[in-house]
């Protein structure tokens, strides 16, 4: 029996996985996992054959005694929002996140408004693989799936909004652009902008599952013509969102991408000095992924930084267990601002960096000098989980003379660089980060471990 769960869900290529044959299997273990009765929220995003999958998983729920209430196309962290917030017993999203075009997938929710813990993925695995599929009296069959997506939107954007000092906002007379990645970003973003009273101008915000205006993951080499119109558009902020919408990279008025280490950094440091939001624990929760800086900048503001194994799930679950944070956030863009919701969220992130930029009355550029400068490579080669952690081990060994971090992958660290190599969870790459003061010598240990992973690794590969 294998796993069908990675870091965040289950993903795969619609057409191959993701299918409505896979689907009603799903919604019958997902079903068997909640219990007859429950009441569980369903949506998706904009990607190709989300509504056959949506129909089909329904399906499986119903047939299981699931009364199934459907939100349509939002985003991930407005389902969760509405899981919570409004009493569902849990929710399913049907996304691949980040992933290329032709992936789907599908996102389990507690009634925490939280994806489940892992170690509860392999109770729906289980029913999964044992073709679990029961047969209900006509009884319990008699419910229809109801409608409820302009409610859910409604109490997420109202809070989003209550989150933050609107007339502030509005005085300012700010001007943004907004890449909503041809997904349902489009569904709440330019809403919650409106509210704000700022101008806007929005980019591939129609909705298209192929994805026409680029790739769903903002990274630098999918955002270069948005970085573009940045520029030349004279924004105060952008925001780039992934393909569900719980990803918002920022990006500064000149046209620089920040990561989400950095403006996770500025954020969480905003949040605490306004004390607003006074009552939390003055911790933030992050990956290991996440700069060293982070904690050099939070450090000064009081501010523990807890250091996790990659993956929001992970983040989340160790955050809640562990007392609670004032945030947590992760370089990919994910930020989650525990006062409105302990998850990832594009349009909180968004307005929360607004509301930064009001009450500081500075640009995004002068907020992110203010930050210890180091310079970060990004990077990814193909590779099985086998060569994935192969790669792992002979960086283990090349640095052995270095401190090392082991919680995912291995973490390198010197006195004025780090480097991370880690098998990803969502796809068959190994992922490379390496950081320095010296941006070329970031650069020369990216391209360092690459060549130590085609020596040690690939060797024997026709």
């Amino acid at each position: 029996m294998g796993r069908l769960f990675g870091t965040d869900g289950v993903r795969g290529i619609v057409g191959d996985l993701m299918t409505p044959t896979f689907a009603l299997r799903m919604g019958h273990a997902i079903g068997a996992y909640f219990g007859k009765g429950s009441r569980v929220l369903l949506a998706r995003d904009a990607r190709a054959g989300g509504d056959a999958l949506a129909r089909a998983l329904a399906s499986g729920l119903m047939a299981e005694g699931i009364k199934v209430y459907y939100a349509g196309m939002i985003p991930t962290p407005t389902l969760q929002f509405g899981v919570k917030h409004l009493g569902f017993d849990g929710g399913i999203m049907i996304t691949a996140s980040h992933n290329p075009r032709e992936y789907n997938g599908v996102k389990v929710i507690k009634s925490d408004g939280v994806e489940i813990p892992h170690e509860e993925e392999p109770i729906i695995e289980d029913y999964y693989f044992k073709n679990h599929e029961v047969n209900l009296d006509w009884r319990s069959m008699v419910y229809d799936v109801q409608d409820v997506t302009q409610p859910v939107i409604e109490a997420y954007v109202n809070d989003i909004l209550n989150q933050v000092d609107r007339d502030l906002i509005a005085k300012r007379e700010l001007k943004v652009l907004v890449d909503c990645a041809n997904s349902v970003g489009a569904v709440t973003t330019p809403l919650v902008l409106r509210e704000l009273g700022v101008k806007y101008i929005s980019v591939n915000c129609n909705l298209d599952p192929s994805f026409p205006g680029r790739n769903p993951e903002p990274n630098e080499d999918n955002l270069a013509i948005t970085l573009r119109l940045v520029r030349e558009a004279g924004v105060d902020l952008a925001v780039a969102h992934d393909g569900d919408a719980d990803r918002a990279i920022i990006i500064d008025e000149s046209g620089r991408l920040i990561w989400g280490d950095r403006s996770g950094a500025l954020l969480t440091g905003f949040v605490v000095d306004t004390g607003r939001w006074k009552g939390y624990p003055l911790k933030a929760y992050t990956a290991v992924s996440s700069s060293q800086l982070v904690e050099e900048y939070l450090a000064k503001l009081g501010v523990k930084v807890v250091w996790n194994p990659v993956g929001s799930v992970t983040i989340i679950r160790n955050m809640l267990s562990q007392g609670g944070a004032i945030s947590g956030f992760e370089d990919n863009g994910g930020y989650m601002h525990v006062p409105h919701h302990p998850v990832r969220d594009g349009a909180m992130t968004t307005a929360l960096a607004l509301y930064m930029l009001a009450y500081t009355g500075k640009r995004m550029s002068e907020l992110y000098a203010q930050l210890p400068q180091y310079y970060a490579v990004k990077t990814k080669v193909e590779a099985t989980s086998e060569e994935a952690e192969c790669g792992v081990e002979a960086v283990k060994e090349a640095f052995s003379g270095y401190r090392q971090i082991t919680i995912d992958g291995v973490k390198v660290v010197g006195d004025d660089f780090w480097i991370l190599v880690r098998p990803s969870g969502t796809e068959p790459i190994m992922r490379i980060y390496t950081e320095a003061r010296d941006p070329a010598k970031a650069q020369q240990l990216a391209e360092q471990v690459k060549q130590l992973f085609e020596a040690k690794c690939r060797r024997g590969r026709a």
